[in-house]
C-alpha cells in the first residue's frame, strides 16, 4: 500500500513535470490523458470569457470554477489551495480588486516559480504565493475571507487535516468554495490502490458523502453542493489495472465520478 508520503511524493513529481514542460500552449490535465496516459477524460472548463484571465497561467488542471460560487467581494482576502500556475488566484483578483489580497498556496517548486513569474508579468502586487503544504497551511489563523481550490484536494492523503487547516485559517464568517472529484458506488481497489492512478484524480477520489463528512466534521455548516457533473471513465483506464472478467463485473454496476464544487462557512 502506498504511504501518504510516497503519494505526496509522487504528485509532486508529476505537477512538476508539468509544470515544466507545459507552457500556454498544451493544456494538460492531470485529471486527463496527457498527465497519466488516457486515465480519466475530464474537459476542463472554459476561463477564457472571465475578468482577470491569464491564459499563461491555466495549464488545464481544474475540473470546476470554483470561483464562479465563491461570493467574493471587493477587499477580501482569498485563499487558493494547490494554485498551480496562477490561474484561480489572477482571476480572483479581478474580483477582489486592488483592496484585495490573493494567497496561492502550492508544494510544487516549478508552480510557485511560474505562478510568481506570471504575477510579475502582470503586475499583480497584491497576489502572493507562498511554499507550502495545504496539510499545514503556512497561512494565519482567522486570516482570509474566502477559500478556493480546483481539482486538488482529491491528490491530498489527509482530507481531514486539510479541511480542519481550512476551517483555522478563515475568519469567522468566512467561508470557501471548492472544485472536486468524488465518486459514489464501488470503485475497484485495483484502481485505489494504484499509485500512478492517483495522480490521475480517480485513486485519490473518495465517496461523495464521505467528503461532505469530512466537511461537517470540520465544523462547517450552510454546506452545499454549488455544482455538479459527471465524469465519464474511459475504457483505457479500466484495461489499464483490471482483467477483462472486473471490467465485464464493474460495467454491471459502474462507479459514478463525480466533479463537484462545494461550499460551506465558518
Amino acid at each position: 500500500m502506498t504511504t501518504n508520503t510516497q503519494i505526496k511524493s509522487l504528485v509532486k513529481e508529476k505537477y512538476g513535470e508539468i509544470a515544466d514542460k507545459n507552457s500556454n500552449k498544451e493544456p494538460a490535465s492531470c485529471c486527463g490523458p496527457s498527465c497519466n496516459d488516457n486515465d480519466v477524460s475530464i474537459m476542463s472548463e472554459d476561463y477564457s470569457q472571465l475578468e482577470g484571465y491569464a491564459p499563461e497561467a491555466d495549464l488545464g488542471l481544474g475540473c470546476g470554477v470554483p470561483t464562479e460560487f465563491a461570493k467574493m467581494k471587493e477587499g477580501d482576502t482569498v485563499l487558493d489551495l494547490g494554485s498551480g500556475a496562477g490561474n484561480d488566484c489572477f482571476v480572483a483578483r479581478a474580483i477582489v480588486g486592488e483592496k484585495g489580497k490573493v494567497i496561492g498556496v502550492d508544494f510544487t517548486d516549478q508552480m510557485i516559480d511560474k505562478a510568481r513569474l506570471n504575477a510579475e508579468k502582470l503586475n499583480h502586487n497584491n497576489v502572493e504565493f507562498r511554499f507550502g503544504d495545504i496539510e499545514d497551511l503556512p497561512v494565519n489563523d482567522n486570516s482570509v475571507d474566502v477559500t478556493i481550490s480546483n481539482c486538488v484536494l482529491n491528490l491530498v492523503p489527509d482530507k481531514v487535516k486539510t479541511f480542519s487547516q481550512i476551517y483555522r485559517t478563515l475568519k469567522p464568517g468566512g467561508h470557501f468554495s471548492i472544485s472536486d472529484i468524488v465518486f459514489e458506488g464501488v470503485l475497484p481497489d485495483e484502481i485505489r490502490n494504484a499509485a500512478e492512478a492517483y495522480v490521475g484524480c480517480i485513486s485519490g477520489a473518495v465517496q461523495k458523502q464521505e467528503y461532505l463528512g469530512y466537511v461537517k466534521e470540520a465544523g462547517f455548516k450552510n454546506i452545499t453542493v454549488q455544482k455538479e457533473k459527471e465524469i465519464k471513465v474511459d475504457e483505457t483506464l479500466l484495461q489499464k489495472y483490471l482483467t477483462q472478467e472486473q471490467i465485464d463485473k464493474v460495467k454491471q454496476n459502474p462507479p459514478r465520478i463525480l466533479s463537484i464544487t462545494v461550499y460551506g462557512e465558518k
